[in-house]
């Protein structure tokens, strides 16, 4: 009899037990898949601009490409509630795949229709991510009783962390694979291509094994599903409900920002930074050393990620070296050759990893604690914000100098910090008591 009353003591210990392993385990199944769709993707995109030069091919499907990412993100939050986050992530690692499948046949009829369904398919990966890893941290901060925020903070650390690193391994793969020949051609672009769509295929399959996450998040998927006509008018109170929130409105120009500073990396500073002295198959080497220290920053900066307070010191020196970079590349830049030529872009990828870094785990973090009811909107509003942002460069790319751009993005820095600080300094002060 008392063997009978002990059992169920047991078994609820199993249960709690495999639910604490799981939330960890999904954690890195989904960095890693990540990780392996992003290194194909994100060294595609770093090559976009030096690649597919004709009629400006490379930059303007990335235009397009942002341009699409931004609209789809504003119903980006209904699409992942109908699916559900793992479904929203499985169904948007095809984009991935189609866009790096159309560069091994590069032209208007192949580039421009990939970019649109891209930008379909990162808007529901993009929120789904951010609700999934919320969700992941905030039940393993109730299985072990701890502060939810510094959970959320060391989950987000792990992912961008683990994120990042597709810079590194990417890059390192188009280093090998590229070689500048003479006349200022490349080759083993295809050979590069069929390599990143079976990486995607790879992170598409691992992203099958993710546990679905269950609780809230499927009640709101279920009653989401009752009305099409009541989930859309829902979602459109959502997204004016964040927009009056002070909170998201001094956010959203630190978002922005972070789209700016990103596009930066990806169109102006492999174009006019690291290309006329590395060369075409060194910007893989360039953007290596940039995913490095974005990696250890994400992993160091997810660490120290307690709260508001923490938040606020981390960004504040994350901005200060972008700012800093800025200002050193528009009074100081110049195209030298010799060993001076290869360290220095090697130098600026560096530190602007840092910055990167430091954006890409905080605004996360920042969201998942400040917007509790409603993580698929602040997701989507980060991407909306942040596409914008990026489409925006990719579109003005062609026509205005580096140094406009360098003074567009201090200006912006500056001007989002500023939110930023006066957010967690003085608004959410007035939240908390």
């Amino acid at each position: 009899m008392a063997m009978d009353e002990e059992a169920p003591l047991v078994v609820e210990i199993s249960k709690n037990e495999n639910s604490i392993v799981n939330h960890e385990r999904d954690v890195y199944i989904l960095s890693s898949a990540f990780l392996l769709i992003f290194l194909a993707y994100g060294a595609a995109q770093n090559l976009e601009s030096t690649i597919n030069t004709e009629g400006n091919l490379g930059t303007i499907s990335l235009g397009i490409l942002y341009l699409s990412f931004m609209f789809c993100s504003i119903f980006a939050s209904l699409v992942v509630r109908k699916l559900g986050s793992k479904n929203a992530l499985i169904l948007g690692t095809t984009g991935y795949w189609l866009f790096v499948a159309a560069n091994l046949m590069p032209n208007w009829y192949t580039m421009v229709p990939a970019s649109l369904y891209l930008g379909f398919a990162a808007s529901i990966i993009w929120v789904g991510q951010g609700t999934y890893l919320t969700s992941a941290a905030r039940s393993h901060a109730n299985d072990h009783i701890l502060n939810e925020a510094v959970i959320i903070g060391k989950f987000n650390g792990v992912f961008w962390g683990m994120f990042a690193s597709h810079q590194l391994v990417g890059n390192l793969i188009t280093l090998a694979l590229m070689r500048d020949e003479e006349g200022g051609s490349t080759s083993g672009t295809t050979v590069l291509f069929l390599v990143f769509v079976c990486t995607i295929t790879l992170g598409a399959v691992l992203m099958c094994f993710l546990s679905k996450r269950a609780g809230k998040e499927e009640s709101r998927q279920q009653d989401s599903s009752a009305s099409s006509v009541s989930s859309v008018a829902t979602l459109l109170k959502s997204i004016i409900t964040l927009l009056q929130d002070i909170r998201m409105l001094l956010i959203i120009p630190l978002i922005a920002y972070s789209g700016l500073q990103q596009a930066f990396v990806w169109a102006e500073f492999t174009k006019y930074i690291v290309q006329p002295t590395m060369g075409e198959s060194g910007v893989g080497g360039a953007m290596a050393v940039y995913g490095v220290f974005d990696a250890l920053c994400s992993l160091v900066a997810g660490h120290f990620t307690f709260g508001l307070s923490s938040i606020s010191m981390i960004v504040s020196g994350g901005a200060l070296v972008q700012g800093a970079v800025l200002v050193w590349i528009l009074l100081a830049h110049s195209v030298t050759v010799g060993a001076l030529g290869i360290l220095y872009p090697l130098l600026v990828a560096a530190l602007w990893g840092i910055g990167d870094g430091v954006l890409n785990t905080q605004l996360s973090a920042l969201l998942g604690i400040l917007f509790k009811d409603d993580l698929e909107g602040a997701f989507a509003q980060l991407k909306l914000w942040q596409s914008f942002a990026i489409a925006i460069v990719f579109f003005l790319a062609p026509y205005i100098s580096l140094q406009t751009m360098l003074v567009i993005m201090f200006v912006a820095l500056c001007f989002s910090a500023l939110g930023f600080l006066f957010l967690t300094l003085k608004v959410e002060r007035a939240f908390s008591y």
